[in-house]
């Protein structure tokens, strides 16, 4: 049996999502624009939830088109709000459709947000050397500024913590347990 981050293997789901997903560097705006608003509506819940709930968020969020989501209006607000499949909190649905417009917004200013999110690591990712899940850090100073950048440009639900979750997701920081098989293959490229 493989080791694995302690946190990766309370269910299937979450092995799945740790072993084929996290911490893997992701370079495509479509699966980046995804992580940034699952990762705001998991704000005060668990993750756990956010993957339970994922399918019907890609349905119920055009697949995370960022041009359709910027584009909802009040009657796709009302049909999200009646949505049992999604978390239905009209505070983190409006920051959708707000973060939707920013995202395009940052696409333009820097050709991709790909782009512009990996600049702050020189287009390298972190390799952090965590031994146990009590040393990775909730938030960084690189997560603190892009979180204030990114509320600089309008961005909504978005706080240090949201985002460091981001970097995690999407492998700009790699936070496998040096212990954890990923961690190697990560750092292999796969």
């Amino acid at each position: 049996m493989e080791n694995r981050c302690g946190w990766a293997i309370k269910d299937a789901l979450m092995t799945k999502y740790h072993d084929e997903e996290w911490g893997k560097p992701l370079h495509d705006d479509q699966k980046l624009f995804e992580f940034l608003i699952l990762e705001g509506m998991q704000a005060g819940l668990s993750w756990q939830t956010i993957l339970n709930k994922r399918v019907a968020f890609r349905e119920a969020f055009d697949h995370f088109n960022p041009e359709i989501v910027a584009a909802y209006d009040e009657d796709k607000v009302n049909e999200l709000m009646n949505n049992v499949g999604i978390i239905r909190n009209k505070l983190k649905i409006l920051a959708c459709i707000n973060n939707a417009k920013r995202f395009m917004e940052v696409q333009a200013e820097y050709g991709s947000f790909d782009s512009y999110i990996w600049k702050f690591v020189d287009h390298q990712p972190i390799i952090n050397s965590f031994t146990t899940l009590k040393e990775i850090p909730p938030k960084t100073a690189l997560s603190d500024a892009i979180s204030i950048d990114l509320k600089k440009k309008g961005f909504k639900f978005i706080g240090s913590t949201i985002i460091y979750a981001h970097l995690q997701a999407t492998g700009v920081v790699n936070d496998h347990l040096t212990t954890c098989f990923r961690y190697a293959e990560i750092l292999k490229g796969y």
